[in-house]
């Protein structure tokens, strides 16, 4: 049985930020094959989907399609602040090795 991904709470607090509920929106986190280690996140706000995987708190919503879900089992999502930009990033004990840039991963 695959743990499902974590949310953090500064995750959560980022898109209630933004708004992404209000405007009926929730972040999607998938992964997708390519990037310079194999596989790659898309991170993105969308509408959910059928088969989605919604992770909730406050109303606001993180999204994983059937397909990513086994890939992003047991990690974590969260939002990171940092001097050179904000983003969002995942922390995946399912990857063997990522890229410098943490958007490019291998298993």
């Amino acid at each position: 049985m695959n743990l499902p991904p974590k949310v953090t709470d500064r995750a959560f607090a980022r898109l209630s930020e933004i708004g992404a509920a209000e405007q009926g929106q929730a972040l999607r986190v998938a992964v997708e094959g390519g990037g310079c280690s194999g596989f790659q996140y898309e991170i993105k706000l969308d509408a959910q989907a059928d088969d989605d995987l919604v992770l909730e708190k406050d109303g606001e919503r993180v999204l994983v399609d059937s397909v990513s879900l086994p890939f992003l089992a047991g990690a974590t999502i969260d939002f990171s602040e940092e001097l050179i930009g904000a983003r969002f990033v995942i922390e995946n004990p399912n990857a063997s090795s990522s890229c410098g840039c943490g958007v490019s991963f291998a298993m």
